[in-house]
């Protein structure tokens, strides 16, 4: 069971000021929700998968396909400032 000093314990941890009326409120409410979740391990599911999804999901993407892959010197010919091969940028203070 929820007590109104549990729902004032998380508000004050979220950092959330709750009257009086919406604390009792959201302690019914919790403990209706708790209640729900009892009732729910009740239920045998020994032998049931676990569902990550409760739809099939598919990937509609393609495959990632190289068309045209640039060799470096064709990089490094856009580079400002190039030094062994490498992109030279200013020092960064």
């Amino acid at each position: 069971m929820i007590t109104t000093d549990d729902v004032k314990h998380v508000a004050k941890l979220a950092r959330l000021e709750l009257s009086e009326s919406e604390t009792e409120m959201f302690s019914k409410q919790l403990g209706d929700i708790l209640k729900y979740v009892e009732q729910m391990n009740e239920i045998d599911t020994t032998g049931i998968e676990p569902m990550p999804h409760p739809n099939e999901v598919y990937n509609v993407m393609r495959e990632d396909e190289v068309k045209y892959e640039q060799t470096k010197d064709e990089l490094m010919k856009n580079a400002p400032w190039e030094e062994n091969g490498f992109f030279r940028v200013p020092k960064i203070n």
